[in-house]
């Protein structure tokens, strides 16, 4: 079954409104709240402990359910202004470059060597090389093999750190201690900390780092003063030169896929390698494969290819991360975890050789069926709209599928996910509409079921796609492959909006920002030009930039247009693009599919977010309000 995530409170607590004052009401209304959701300094009820080991730990499964007698939620939530003065901080960090540009710091070979002027400011030179380490570079797929490490890990009894990027929401994502987000408190402790010591010591040649500089010497700051016992770090951008690699001697080093890497690029993620330190990567095209190979050989290290997970090897298991290509990123987790374990003496505390060499420890069994990452293959069904409890359906179903794909092969597999997650979601909606049906006939009939005409015929399915990209990116690659992957399985959409990101590349914010619903005077030209692409691939014809203004400008869509076919419109009755509609705002788009769905208790929406992980973040912090 779909894992779907439901929320059924608005404000679910520090990581949405950033308070502790959490209504009563809500709290013992009782929710299921997912492991990104909780911050790590939230005390829970139902710790366990495992026999040789001195931390207790939560489970993945108890991470995952907030207690409802939890009315000691702590009293960092009241820091909203002291937080929002660190994002301030933070935001002055941000240079002046965008992601496919080139760095503001003069000389990339200079980098490393001023974070590690960084590291030795903070006194952490020493007590950075007592971590514990695994390291993990790559093009797709870095994000979801450490969710999967970090959660076997912490199955296995041990105090995880996970350090990843980007953030979606909140900065604090980019930090998990035992599978949870930093809670406010225990962030501006160490954020303030090396701030002020950094700030003490900068001069004309040694400013303040750059932003994700400063963001990966905190999360070496919080894993050492926190003394977790395996810390996951999740390489930012390229390897070899990437801030992340100051680090000496990790315990094992790990490449996700490299998609159609150059053999250049793949040389920047063999960076990573260390001598002595054995490395895994799962399959790679040869070019790419070679590269990393002669690296290997070069440092005389084992390399090491994972073979994909198989059915068989799961054992009924099903992985929390949706996609078939979550089987080659779990194969490497727990190739990379059974490496650490031995390497660090406590495979054989924990499992006394019980397991043959392909075997899989349940621990390592509810660890893939747990990790969570946040806009990855994520359903999200609307709060607003479907947590009503009433019997009777006063509005449609609203669901939002996240992915952040932003490549050709990530929007290969965010559309194959999103064809078989929304036919699923399809099925168990009827199924749970047809069975509402029969058991009212039974009732009626005393227990006969009688066959007649149901509620199904009446269903009104419309999947849209909610779309955005930077403009470094491709959408005449990206559009087309979407297109086209859905409807090899049978899946197209009705209609496509084109919308702006909230998220400013010149300002960290957090979940409890501003969010304007509108401003006046945005530039639109690339939602414009991402419509006429759309247009062309869906209708096989150009239309007029002006002709797209002009509809666009009259504000938003009316709700007819959600059921126009495209076949049935045309110049004359004023429409020009019939299969889009460019919208000036997010949150006016997001209000719009909900004003749809409450006006029609028959309309089922589902929203495909994706382009850019910067939408899909803007889109979780909107519906999570």
């Amino acid at each position: 079954m779909v894992q779907v995530l439901f929320y059924n409170n608005l404000y679910l607590g520090q990581e949405i409104m950033g308070h502790s004052k959490i209504r009563r009401d809500h709290l013992l209304s009782g929710f299921t709240w997912m492991v990104q959701s909780l911050p790590s300094c939230t005390h829970i009820n139902g710790v366990k402990k495992l026999k040789g080991l001195r931390y207790r730990n939560m489970s993945s499964q108890i991470v995952g359910k907030f207690s409802q007698n939890s009315q000691d939620i702590s009293q960092e939530f009241q820091l909203p202004s002291a937080y929002e003065s660190a994002m301030e901080a933070l935001s002055t960090l941000i240079t002046q470059k965008k992601r496919n540009g080139t760095s503001a710091i003069s000389g990339q070979n200079q980098k490393l060597d001023r974070i590690l002027r960084y590291i030795k400011i903070l006194g952490l030179e020493e007590k950075i090389d007592s971590l514990k380490i695994i390291h993990v570079a790559g093009t797709k797929g870095k994000g979801s093999t450490c969710a999967f490490c970090e959660a076997i890990l912490r199955e296995c009894g041990l105090r995880t750190g996970l350090f990843t990027s980007p953030h979606l929401i909140d900065v604090r994502e980019r930090y998990r201690l035992d599978g949870m987000d930093i809670c406010q408190e225990k962030f501006l402790q160490y954020f303030w900390d090396c701030w002020n010591q950094l700030k003490a010591n900068i001069s004309e040649h040694l400013p303040m780092p750059p932003l994700f500089q400063f963001l990966t010497v905190l999360a070496f700051k919080i894993f050492v003063s926190e003394k977790v016992d395996v810390a996951i770090i999740e390489v930012g951008l390229g390897g070899k030169l990437d801030s992340t690699n100051v680090i000496k001697e990790p315990v094992v080093c790990g490449i996700t896929s490299l998609g159609d890497t150059l053999g250049q690029i793949a040389s920047h993620k063999a960076g990573i390698f260390k001598p002595q330190i054995p490395a895994f990567s799962v399959p790679q095209l040869s070019e790419a494969m070679e590269v990393l190979q002669e690296r290997a050989n070069e440092l005389t290290i084992p390399l090491e290819v994972v073979a994909p997970l198989t059915m068989e090897k799961l054992n009924g298991t099903r992985l929390s991360l949706s996609g078939d290509h979550q089987l080659s990123n779990a194969a490497l987790a727990v190739s990379l975890c059974k490496s650490w374990l031995r390497r660090t003496g406590n495979w054989k505390n924990l499992f006394e050789d019980a397991y043959e060499e392909d075997g899989l420890p349940e621990q390592f069994l509810r660890g893939l069926s747990a990790a969570h990452l946040s806009g990855r293959a994520q359903i999200f069904v609307d709060p607003l709209i479907n947590a009503s409890g009433r019997s009777e359906r006063l509005s449609g179903d609203l669901t939002f599928y996240l992915d952040g794909a932003h490549s050709p092969e990530s929007m290969d597999a965010c559309a194959r996910w999103y064809s078989a997650a929304a036919v699923e979601r399809k099925d168990l909606l009827l199924s749970s509409i047809s069975s509402k049906v029969e058991t009212m006939e039974r009732a009626r009939t005393n227990s006969y079921i009688k066959h007649c005409h149901n509620e199904e015929s009446d269903e009104i399915l419309k999947r849209i796609l909610l779309f955005n990209c930077m403009d470094a990116r491709d959408p005449q690659i990206l559009l087309p492959k979407l297109v086209n992957t859905c409807a090899s399985s049978g899946v197209y959409f009705s209609k496509a909006i084109f919308v702006p990101s909230i998220s400013a590349y010149t300002k960290v914010t957090s979940a409890t920002s501003t969010i304007p619903s509108y401003i006046p005077g945005k530039d639109l030209s690339w939602q414009f030009n991402l419509q006429r692409i759309w247009e062309r691939i869906i209708n096989g014809k150009d239309v007029p930039d002006q002709n797209l203004k002009i509809k666009a400008s009259v504000g938003l869509p009316l709700r007819e247009f959600l059921y126009e076919e495209a076949s049935c419109c045309g110049p004359g009755d004023g429409y020009f693009a019939c299969s889009s509609a460019v919208i000036p705002s997010l949150p006016l788009a997001i209000n719009w599919l909900r004003d749809c769905v409450r006006e029609n208790p028959s309309l089922r929406l589902q929203v495909l977010v994706t382009g850019s992980l910067h939408l899909v973040g803007d889109v979780l912090k909107l519906l999570r309000r």
